[in-house]
């Protein structure tokens, strides 16, 4: 689509504008932000040029123009200016060095940071260890009613787990316990773990003492284990969307948000439009919704994902330049975790 110079710089100003304060604009508003002199017939031709392009809609209860779905793709794809300030870059850097976490930390955090920075509703989906294999497991005694447990998958994912055990345990039974399911689970992938946990139950039944505490702890452990990382905040943020003023719309979107399974479905029909923004971020957009995604590594092979859900009408600038700042955060805190040291 050939824009020329002043149609982009004026399309990009109504985008921008739009976004922020949701209303339509015309061109006696755009005379005040473009900082070049043009007139406001000149712009009138321009913004019907734009809109005959696709570009652009006029609505209904104002003679002033807002940007079309496709008009925030060719933003996305072409006029789409993404940078981090260097204060919000040291305010990210510093809340995740100032303590070790865990990966479920690190995923409920970003999604927190996330939606309270976009003022929108954010996702993130840790990495899937369900299709990995146990290859390690190890029980470390705190007391007698308390203890540590670390699992390990063949792509070298690592969860730790403390046990608060309802009576108390001995060291022999937990030592007993651990040889048995290294023995017995190693190599057998996550999602089938719970299963087989049920067959040893007879031969951990022989062999330990507390034999029902340990099963019980580590059984629900695995249940944990092999369900999909997903943390969702923001919810609220939606009520505060002029395009979500419709409760029975607000009502079936929340329900989509509050399901792994149909925000999976939702974000993968085939009716919707996906667009790649560099090598690693993706706009699809779903109707009148817009979901942001961006990629990030954790160990090897593994992979999680941040997603930013609102109305099409959002800052994808910002959204996208924090999106992408967060990825290498949470891939710089494992990375130096593993003795990588930082990024470049």
């Amino acid at each position: 689509m050939g824009l020329t110079n002043r149609q982009k710089i004026i399309f990009k100003t109504i985008v921008e504008e739009f976004t922020r304060c949701a209303e339509p604009i015309g061109s006696k508003t755009l005379m005040d932000l473009l900082d070049f002199p043009v007139s406001s017939a000149t712009i009138r031709n321009e913004m019907a040029a734009l809109e005959k392009a696709g570009l652009l809609e006029k609505t209904h209860t104002s003679s002033g123009r807002i940007p079309s779905q496709l008009g925030y793709r060719y933003y996305v794809e072409y006029l789409l200016e993404v940078d981090l300030d260097a204060e919000t870059k040291m305010s990210l850097q510093t809340i995740f060095s100032e303590r070790h976490y865990s990966l479920d930390e690190v995923v409920e955090k970003t999604c927190s940071i996330l939606s309270h920075m976009t003022n929108l509703t954010s996702v993130v989906l840790g990495p899937d260890s369900r299709r990995q294999t146990l290859q390690n497991v190890q029980l470390i005694p705190v007391s007698r009613n308390k203890a540590v447990a670390i699992f390990v998958t063949s792509e070298g994912h690592t969860e730790n787990k403390t046990f608060h055990f309802k009576s108390d345990v001995s060291i022999e039974d937990i030592k007993n316990c651990t040889d048995i399911l290294n023995d017995q689970l190693v190599g057998t992938p996550i999602c089938d773990v719970v299963e087989k946990m049920k067959e040893i139950e007879p031969l951990m039944a022989a062999k330990l003492v507390r034999h029902e505490v340990l099963f019980e702890a580590f059984v629900t452990a695995f249940m944990r284990f092999a369900t999909e990382k997903v943390a969702v905040s923001g919810r609220s943020n939606m009520l505060y969307q002029p395009e979500f003023s419709d409760l029975t719309r607000l009502r079936n979107l929340m329900n989509v948000l509050e399901n792994s399974q149909l925000f999976r479905e939702w974000t993968g029909q085939n009716s919707n439009i996906a667009i790649q923004i560099g090598k690693r971020n993706e706009l699809i957009q779903i109707g009148d919704c817009s979901v942001v995604t961006t990629r990030f590594h954790y160990n090897g092979n593994e992979e999680g994902k941040l997603m930013v859900v609102g109305p099409n009408r959002m800052q994808y600038a910002k959204v996208v330049a924090l999106m992408d700042y967060m990825s290498n955060v949470i891939e710089d805190i494992f990375l130096d975790e593993k003795g990588g040291g930082k990024r470049e």
